[in-house]
């Protein structure tokens, strides 16, 4: 290891910072690194190299994969020890680092989920290869139909076309959005489609206009990175959730196009799986998981996230 003057320079950066302490609990890949700490790949990198030539780290390769680690044994150099100590003080300084050990631990849950790696493998297949009969719309249909009868509320709504899909076979369906002409337009889809089992309702998802746990399935469809406060709209969905009732909530992985803010009107430019589950569990909600259920193929590949929970049944 380098002189410690040089040392504590370098980790003068928060993310180097995290990076070790990160390090200190498990080895990781870039790619890991990049996903608890939701910054780019190459800046990742970059402050891995610095890490390495200041021997703080060190990398081994396993297949196609690089994976880094804190030196052991002599390799540490002196005063190592007492630097992680100096590391762990300052990193209760940084806001952000107070969230990476539970990332950490959702990383290394994909990690050892081999039934998840099966079914990403699957679904890349499904539609590549001509079945006859088969669709995602056939799958879909089934699976709706499979759906017991219940109370769902979409929060967010806009027009409704998942609402819709939804009366299909829900008792009823609450359908939620602020802007009275998505109101008045879904609305009038509805009446057109001859459902009678969907009620529109202009409102907004922090201050819902529905009776407290009255509903079974209170669902977010790509609409939660649109709420200013996401944490008040998750729990607005508990209130009005009925005991034993459950949360979906569908939104993309954090991302950088900054433009989305303009283009889509978005205030949030998506969630980390930590901020998600989070929200979820600071609303009281149990049983809460979480996955990347899609990613687009067109640049600059959305991810889609999807989050779900139960509220205790008493």
């Amino acid at each position: 290891m380098q002189s410690i003057l040089k040392t504590i320079k370098l980790l003068s950066d928060p993310t180097r910072l995290r990076i070790l302490l990160l390090l200190e609990s498990d080895e990781l890949s870039v790619a890991e690194l990049q996903e608890i700490l939701s910054t780019g790949q190459s800046s990742i990198s970059t402050h891995l190299s610095q890490m390495r030539q200041a021997g703080l780290v060190e990398d081994r390769r396993t297949g196609k994969n690089v994976l880094y680690r804190l030196p052991d044994g002599p390799a540490r150099g002196e005063g190592f020890n007492d630097l992680l100590g100096v590391a762990r003080l300052a990193a209760s300084e940084i806001a952000e680092a107070g969230k990476d050990s539970e990332a950490l631990r959702l990383v290394l849950e994909k990690r050892q989920d081999k039934v998840r790696a099966y079914f990403d493998e699957l679904a890349g297949k499904f539609g590549r290869q001509y079945v006859p009969g088969r669709s995602w719309k056939g799958l879909a249909e089934a699976l709706l139909r499979l759906m017991p009868p219940m109370v769902v509320a979409d929060l967010g709504a806009g027009e409704g076309t998942f609402s819709q899909l939804l009366a299909q076979r829900a008792a009823r369906v609450i359908a939620v959005d602020n802007s009275g002409k998505m109101v008045e337009y879904g609305s009038q889809l509805a009446r057109e489609h001859g459902l009678t089992n969907i009620e529109y309702r202009q409102g907004d998802m922090e201050a819902l206009p529905v009776e407290d746990a009255t509903v079974d399935l209170a669902f977010f469809s790509q609409s939660l990175h649109h709420a200013p406060h996401p944490e008040r709209a998750v729990r607005e969905a508990y209130r009005i959730l009925r005991p034993g009732g459950r949360i979906a909530v569908l939104d993309l992985l954090k991302h950088h196009l900054e433009e989305a803010r303009d283009l889509y009107a978005d205030h949030w430019l998506g969630f980390s799986e930590v901020e998600l589950v989070g929200f979820l569990r600071d609303a009281g909600f149990t049983m809460v998981q979480s996955e990347v259920v899609h990613r687009e193929e067109q640049a600059p590949h959305f991810q889609t996230l999807l989050a779900v929970g139960d509220k205790p049944a008493g």
